[in-house]
Order: structure tokens, then sequence, then C-alpha cells
């Protein structure tokens, strides 16, 4: 069994749940069923993966501000605009917070969705209209309630469409990078899809991952448990004139392709230059290192994932907005800039769609409960939020959809979280009408009424 072993971090949304992160890939927490049993329960229920290109989702965990980020709407009075002023960026007349001058510099190789929209104030109720496309139940939105996840998370529909992991590189279709302040996990399983298809969860803060791989059986040890099954199987591989009992059972062999062949190659930023790396490296005494995070993200893109989720987690400022931002957006600021740099000088920058976005913005009015600057914050806001796009071939250097004059819901073009899953279904190459059968027996559609954003492309 392979552990990806994470520190337990302590802390909490404002809604109670946990940002604790543990895992077990070895098993991904199914009950003692092995990577290969695993992989066995997956074989053949992909569909046709007629494309290779990849997304990865940047959330933006806690709800930051679109104020205070990507839409300061400085015309706005003085209790609604971002509170610390805006810079330009390259587009004409959008501006960014003051915060961001790295990314605001990079507006042409960007799309922004200004006009994203949802009905959830409830963290957990957020996460999952946004990551999943589908609503808590009506007496459950706006509580924070931890229901169960009521439909799978896109990142589970591309795993069950393409399959586990890639054929030709053995890299898993749907990882999990999983942070120590990130809330871990919410949201980010298979619902009625099956376990099978949970994420592939890897340890955290980009290079430290691999420091934090404990194997269970050494290489030494598989090698020799390989030449125990080869001993048993010999009258059996006598007797097979098909030539299946070749070698290892093939899942046995993907999942060692997994843990020593070119997949685990992906995972090791150590074999990353060492320029590259340190472009990257953000500052990492906030415990963040959302920059090597995407990094990892990235690469694993490049060898074949379908999608990968990180956080960057923080943003639940009902108070501290001030310290909070200027803590978070230059961290956000500098690794999306270099990830943008380093996407378009790989020539990515049709293959690997970066997603940016939070379960939901902050209320357009500031409260200042304590009357001081600490006390200054936002609370929940479904009704507005910002979606910035990068990559994955679409028109880059647009602006889609505005907010209105006091910055608290869509003035025009409103895109709902249904709208973003059939989104990234099309550039993953999937047709947004895909169904899958329910264990009932119904096939269940992904999309109901969302719309690809046709501006996109």
């Amino acid at each position: 069994m392979l552990q990806l072993l994470a520190p337990q971090p302590i802390g909490r949304k404002c809604d109670g749940t946990t940002r604790r992160d543990f895992l077990t890939v070895g098993t991904l927490g199914l009950a003692g069923l092995t990577l290969p049993e695993l992989l066995r329960a997956r074989a053949g229920t992909a569909g046709p993966a007629k494309k290779t290109t990849s997304v990865i989702l940047l959330f933006l965990d806690g709800g930051a501000s679109y104020l205070e980020t990507f839409d300061p709407k400085m015309e706005a009075p003085q209790e609604v605009r971002c509170v610390f002023g805006s810079t330009q960026t390259t587009l004409p007349s959008i501006d960014f917070c003051s915060l961001l001058p790295q990314m605001a510099r990079r507006t042409d190789k960007m799309a922004i969705v200004r006009s994203f929209t949802h009905a959830d104030s409830g963290h957990a109720g957020g996460v999952h209209w946004v990551k999943m496309g589908v609503p808590y139940p009506p007496e459950a939105r706006n509580k924070g309630d931890g229901l169960p996840d009521q439909s799978p998370n896109m990142g589970s529909i591309v795993a069950r469409y393409r399959g586990p992991v890639n054929p030709q590189t053995g890299v898993p279709t749907y990882v999990r990078v999983l942070n120590p302040s990130a809330n871990g996990g919410q949201h980010d399983g298979p619902a009625w899809l099956g376990q099978p298809f949970a994420p592939f969860r890897v340890g955290y803060g980009g290079n430290q991952m691999l420091n934090n791989m404990g194997l269970k059986i050494s290489r030494d040890r598989l090698e020799d448990r390989r030449a125990l099954l080869k001993g048993f199987d010999t009258l059996q591989r006598d007797l097979d004139q098909s030539g299946a009992m070749e070698g290892m059972d093939a899942f046995q062999q993907q999942a060692v392709d997994v843990l020593f062949g070119k997949a685990r190659e992906a995972f090791d930023l150590a074999r990353v230059d060492l320029k590259t790396r340190e472009k990257y490296r953000t500052i990492e005494a906030s415990g963040q290192g959302i920059g090597l995070d995407l990094l990892l993200a990235r690469r694993l893109c490049e060898a074949g994932a379908g999608l990968v989720s990180l956080n960057l987690s923080g943003w639940d400022h009902h108070a501290g907005i001030i310290p909070g931002c200027k803590k978070l957006c230059p961290l956000l600021d500098h690794a999306v800039s270099v990830y943008v740099d380093d996407l378009y000088a790989r020539g990515l920058e049709n293959d690997i769609l970066l997603i940016i976005t939070g379960e939901f913005g902050r209320t357009p009015r500031v409260d200042n409960r304590n009357n001081d600057a600490a006390g200054v914050g936002r609370d929940h806001w479904p009704g507005l939020n910002t979606l910035v796009l990068i990559g994955g071939g679409i028109r880059a250097g647009q602006v889609i959809g505005e907010s209105d004059n006091r910055a608290g819901y869509p003035k025009s073009r409103p895109v709902a979280p249904q709208d973003l899953l059939a989104t990234v279904l099309h550039v993953l190459g999937i047709d947004p009408t895909v169904q899958f059968v329910h264990p009932s027996g119904r096939p269940i559609s992904m999309i109901d009424d969302g719309k690809v954003i046709d501006e996109l492309f």
C-alpha cells in the first residue's frame, strides 16, 4: 500500500468545517481496496477520449472577494469599491485590484468572466455548486450543512469518461493536490459514480510531496513479491495459450507504474531545473506553496492528467480583509504570472486550461465590525463572483459579463456553475450531453441546463 502522508493542519472556516488533510493512496480510503483492485473496478468504463487537453482548477478556498481581486469597481461608492485601489490591465478600461499588478500585465492571455453567479451562501453548499455544477436541495441552502455530495465532482466525471489513468503514461486522470491550509477534499468526490472515480490525492506544498510519500513496501520487496507470484503462476502460464497471464497481472503492473514508473517522475519536482523551481516558489513562510503546486499541476497535465484540483486557502474575510489580502494576493499574483509565462513558453496554451475561482464572492458593502482596520471585512455573497480562465485554446484578452453598479449581481451575461461545467467538458473533448447510469439503473445527465460559454471559443 502506498501512503501519501501530509501534516494535520488546524483551522476551520466560519461554518465549522475543518481543513484537515489526510490520505491513503494505496487504498484511497476504500476499506482495503488496493490500487490494483481499484484499477480493475474501473476497467472497461472509459469513454472515447478524443482529446488530450487538461484542466487545472485553482480554487480560492473560503470565498475570495472579487472586489479585492478582479473587479475592483472603483466607480462605485467608497463603501463598495476595492479597499486597495486598482491597477490598469492590458485591456482597455479594465482594472484589477492594485495587489495583482503582475496578473494585470498578462490579461491579454486571460479571459475574465465578471458575472459568475449562484444562490448558496454557505461554504459547503457554495463549493458543491461550483465544483459539481449541482446545488444542495433547497431546504439545505445557505446553511453550510455538510451534506453528502449530490452529484459527481467535475474531476470524477472526467475520470469516469477517460478512465482512471492515462494508458500511455500511467498518470492518474483526476488528481487532487492537497495543501496544509486547504479544506482537504471537500466536495471533490465521485458521489454516486462510486469510489473508483475518487481523486488520486497527493502530498502537499509542491516539491515536498515526495518527502511525504511513505511506502509500506520497499521496491526490493516488491520485486521479491513479483518473483514469488511468477513462481506460483509458472504452471498456469505453461498451460495458458492466450498469453493473458504473461508477466504480472496488467492491473498490478499499472499500479506499479503509478508508484515507480514514468507517472512518478511527473510528481517529482526535483527533476525540474532549479531556476524554474525558484521562479515558481512563493512565500513559503505562509505554508501555502501555491507556486510549486501550480508547477506540479502543469507537469501532471503535460504527462496526461485530465483534471488537477488545488487550493489557495484563507479567503474567508468577515474581518481582516486588509491583512488577509495583503498576504494572499501577492502569492496568487506571483504564482499565476509565472505559470502564464511558463505555459506560453512551453507552447501549452492550447493544451491546458487554468480556471481560478472560489465558492462565492463577498458582500459588495464593506463591514467594519471593530471600527478599525483589523475589523474591515466582507461577508458571504453568492450573487456575484469572478472566473479567470487561461489557456485551453480559449479566446484570450476579453471580459465576459459585467457586474451591476453596486457590484452585487450580474448586469449582463450571467454565467452559472453548470455553464462552467459544460465549458470544462467541452475543453476536454467530452460531450456536455454525456450521461452515466445511476445505481438505480437510470441514465443521469451530467448537464441539465448548462451551456458552454461560447464567447470563449
